[in-house]
């Protein structure tokens, strides 16, 4: 699936029927983000699928559509995309006020954000050192960007010019200072539209020449239109249920029907800010008496390590891993069969602790590394543990809804909602399933008490 969805990508670069191989890719990465569960359930993943949707009402149709003779884009389909990213913007602005984190209320989020986020940069590390005066000030200009911009999108063209810098401005500097995989590269590509091609350079403007007088959008009105009112109908019921207001019946009624489609979601990004960084360190041993520990490439673990740039790729499991720190390893149901793996041929165990960057709160420099370890707790998982909730336990879907603090994708409508609040059906599960799984978790928790070592190995925090 994956070598498809290459191959038909570069399909469309080059111009070969753009339609129906749009449509077939957003096919394919719905059916990988149905596999992938909460591996593939971020909010990018959400807002790429959408794009992905409108994409197909926007492209020229035919099969090798070419400049000047290609059928112009639907000017539905242009509100549309910037719909979507007013909705984008504006509710990233909302849900951090609404969620009432004192933090964000107080504009100091970000002196916790650019350490305590999944997987700092290193440009991430500098801007944890600036003086507290500028995090709060940044924070009143990002709510001055995610609030008031995305309003401009739907003024005239000189207003929407105006909008374009500052929203492409914040999707730059949330780049630079941590790895959101592809969200801001897609995030500035639908920044694009709140430009018209007169704003574009003469010489881009000379390479691809407006479509031919007279030619007409592929899709007709009788199909745009339908489309158009189901997508603003249910996202606007989203947005009333981010702002407290439980929608219409009928609004609930149609979410419910396009829900299985995952392509009309609600955004929000950090509702609520994380204040401390556990993490998690997986240790294997062949004789149960030295253990050594498996170092993930992005996430942070060497305290000596420096940060780096992942995206436009998104290491998945190690941005998992800054999930599971933040509760215990029972609750995340990947993370048993995950250690189970990795203790075929010897032990392994899993320690949280706490870590902060160097140099932030303390007197510490570069040159002590870039991260420190401030507190370490023993939260062990033993082999014995694994083996016995593997043994006698599926995997079950998690009914815990994960904090908003990520960017994983939640909606409001639906109470039924998974980790990422995306709806899920009811899952089949064998007679006496349940008690299987509560005997195997009560083994778990014993054969984890009995493990417990009075003190637990280092831990880091960005220095």
């Amino acid at each position: 699936m994956p070598a498809a969805g290459a191959v038909l990508s570069a399909l469309v670069l080059v111009g070969i029927a753009p339609v129906p191989i749009l449509a077939v890719l957003w096919a394919l990465y719905l059916s990988l983000a149905v596999v992938g569960q909460v591996f593939l359930g971020y909010q990018w993943d959400a807002l790429l699928l959408e794009t992905g949707l409108l994409a197909v009402f926007l492209a020229p149709g035919g099969r090798w559509p070419r400049p000047g003779r290609e059928s112009p884009p639907p000017p539905v389909a242009v509100w549309l995309v910037r719909w979507l990213l007013f909705r984008l913007m504006f509710g990233s602005g909302v849900v951090k006020l609404a969620s009432g984190d004192p933090t964000w209320r107080s504009l100091t989020a970000l002196q916790y954000h650019y350490w305590t986020q999944p997987l700092p940069t290193s440009v991430g590390w500098y801007a944890a050192h600036l003086p507290d005066w500028i995090d709060t000030a940044s924070v009143g200009i990002m709510f001055a960007v995610e609030l008031a911009a995305p309003f401009l999108l739907f003024a005239p063209r000189r207003f929407r010019r105006m909008a374009f810098g500052p929203l492409l401005g914040l999707q730059i500097l949330i780049a630079l200072t941590g790895n959101y995989a592809f969200f801001n590269l897609l995030a500035a590509a639908l920044c694009l539209f709140a430009l018209d091609d007169g704003d574009l350079p003469a010489r881009w403007r000379a390479r691809f020449p407006p479509a031919a007088e007279g030619v007409r959008p592929f899709w007709p009105k009788a199909v745009l239109y339908p489309v158009a009112v189901i997508i603003v109908v249910v996202s606007a019921g989203e947005m009333m249920s981010t702002l407290g207001v439980v929608p219409p019946a009928p609004v609930r009624a149609l979410h419910r029907i396009v829900g299985p489609l995952w392509s009309i979601n609600t955004y929000g990004l950090f509702a609520v800010m994380t204040t401390s960084r556990p993490e998690i360190i997986v240790e294997g041993s062949d004789d149960g008496l030295t253990w050594k520990t498996y170092e993930f490439k992005w996430k942070p673990g060497d305290l000596a390590r420096r940060p780096g740039f992942a995206a436009p790729h998104q290491p998945r499991l190690d941005w998992q891993m800054w999930f599971a720190a933040l509760g215990t390893y029972n609750e995340q149901t990947w993370f048993l069969p995950f250690c189970a793996r990795r203790s075929c041929t010897g032990s392994t165990r899993g320690t949280r602790s706490a870590e902060r960057a160097s140099g932030c709160g303390c007197a510490a420099s570069i040159t002590d590394g870039w991260w420190r370890s401030v507190l370490s707790c023993a939260r062990c998982c033993t082999r014995s543990a694994i083996t016995s909730t593997t043994a006698t336990s599926s995997w079950p879907t998690p009914s815990t809804p994960r904090a908003s603090s990520s960017g994983s994708r939640a909606s409001s409508i639906s109470s039924s909602r998974g980790i990422r609040g995306r709806k899920r059906r009811p899952r089949r599960r064998a007679p006496g399933s349940s008690r299987l799984a509560a005997r195997a978790a009560t083994r778990c928790r014993r054969a984890v008490a009995s493990s417990r070592r009075p003190a637990c190995s280092r831990t880091a925090r960005p220095g």
